[in-house]
């Protein structure tokens, strides 16, 4: 016993010095440990604490993007109220102004119809006269032997009043047939303009039909770009309105 008392002792030292060195390697772990648990903890902490900004700004951005949403589809809404009451206003003015055209070009073929009427009635009525006249031998002396009106005048001396009364109602009714003539024929130019104008105005009428589709399309892109961040797009180009011919 007495020979094995150092070297145990020798032993047990080594032993415990050597729990005291694990045990202060484990302390300076332990230690070690909690700085980089703290470390990662704050850094977790202020990137919660950034994580809990970004999502309040997204909530406030959230609150204001559904409200301008709102205000979009009420404009949406209210433009698209003020572009239905044009469009009918505007189909309305084009129905009319469809069935005006009509009747004018109606009145048209039927003042057309009439002039060549009353000129094939005036010629036979011209042709009659003149052979009456050709046949009276006091009358024929005013035209020739063409049919066409002398320019020689015969004094009232060598004539009766009775062929002076008969010339002047004969004058008179060709005034009369010529002046019917020209009325007839101003009527027929005054139709056609009129039908021009109707037209022009029916053109316009479509112009701005186009333009209010262009106006309601680009301020709705636009309100969506406003809402989305997005480009607006081109509106269509205004499609020419057909011409009718006259």
């Amino acid at each position: 016993k007495n020979r094995n008392g150092p070297w145990e002792n020798r032993r047990l030292q080594e032993a415990s010095m050597r729990l005291e060195q694990e045990n202060d390697d484990l302390a300076h772990e332990l230690v070690t440990s909690k700085i980089a648990l703290r470390n990662d903890l704050d850094q977790a902490e202020d990137k919660a604490d950034v994580l809990n900004k970004e999502l309040l700004l997204t909530k406030q951005r959230l609150v204001e993007t559904e409200e301008e949403k709102r205000k979009q589809e009420e404009e949406t809404a209210q433009l698209k109220e003020v572009f239905r009451k044009q469009l009918e206003k505007a189909e309305y003015e084009i129905k009319k102004t469809t069935a005006i055209i009509a009747e004018y070009k109606q009145i048209c073929s039927q003042l057309s119809t009439r002039l060549e009427k009353q000129q094939a009635a005036s010629k036979e009525e011209l042709e009659a006269v003149k052979g009456k006249m050709m046949a009276c031998k006091h009358c024929s002396d005013i035209f020739s032997k063409e049919g066409a009106v002398k320019l020689a005048t015969v004094s009232r001396e060598d004539q009766g009043i009775e062929r002076d009364d008969e010339k002047d109602s004969l004058k008179k009714q060709l005034r009369e047939m010529e002046l019917e003539l020209a009325q007839t024929k101003l009527q027929l130019v005054e139709a056609k303009c009129k039908i021009q104008e109707l037209e022009h105005q029916r053109g316009a009428l479509m112009n701005e039909i186009q333009a209010a589709k262009n106006s309601w399309f680009s301020k709705t892109l636009n309100s969506i770009k406003t809402a989305t961040g997005t480009q607006p797009l081109q509106p269509p180009q205004a499609a020419q309105p057909p011409k009718e011919s006259t």
